[in-house]
């Protein structure tokens, strides 16, 4: 059955829309329009208990055909949902796959929280607040990217030579990074990564499909 998809266009919704094209699973869109509150709503809050999108039902659950239901909130909770569910994008090798968790788990603690922040304070119109933000968190952002680089130096992906997860998750953000006020260009193993990213045909449809009214 088709799993159902709550979401918004930013890098935390785009990360499923593009795993589930890349996992060729059929979902539904229902957007959740964040800068109208529709996130607090009460029946968005019995799957998304934090208020936070994305979150999936997946009428079939982990089962299959016949199973029962279940809701997942919090994005890199869904990715690891779905690649088990899937039996793809999380390496079968025990080392692959730690690394597919660290660079996961890296995008959530870090690499998502500190470009948020930007994202925050640049919207701001008071220029002291404006710039103690920005200063602040650009600086990590800026060395979170740096981080990034050296990984993909040596490796194709995040988690080695295989696509994963990580990597959907890692997209979403690196997609925002002209707000970020980075230039790919000093950032030259992360720009490669990116650009061999956005040329997959999933990942394409993934960015395409409207998660906002009116897209």
């Amino acid at each position: 059955m088709t799993i159902q998809l709550y979401a918004f266009d930013t890098p935390n919704g785009r990360k499923i829309s593009v795993a589930l094209e890349e996992m060729g699973l059929p979902y539904e869109v229902h957007v959740v329009d964040i800068t109208k509150g529709e996130q607090t709503a009460p029946e968005f809050l019995k799957i998304s208990p934090n208020n936070k999108i994305p979150a999936i039902i997946d009428p079939d659950g982990p089962d299959g055909p016949g199973g029962q239901p279940i809701s997942v909130f919090e994005s890199g909770a869904i990715l690891i949902y779905l690649a088990e569910k899937t039996g793809t994008f999380l390496p079968k090798d025990p080392r692959a796959r730690v690394a597919a968790m660290e660079w996961l788990m890296f995008q959530m603690g870090g690499f998502g929280p500190m470009p948020g922040q930007v994202h925050h304070f640049i919207a701001l119109e008071n220029e002291a607040d404006r710039r103690y933000g920005l200063e602040r968190f650009m600086a990590e952002t800026r060395r979170l990217y740096g981080v990034m680089d050296r990984r993909l130096a040596d490796h194709a992906f995040f988690a080695g030579e295989e696509i994963s997860i990580a990597d959907f998750a890692i997209v979403g953000w690196v997609w925002r990074h002209e707000r970020h006020k980075i230039d790919l260009a000093d950032f030259p193993n992360v720009l490669r990564w990116y650009r061999g990213m956005m040329a997959r045909p999933a990942v394409k449809k993934g960015f395409g499909v409207a998660l906002k009214r009116g897209d």
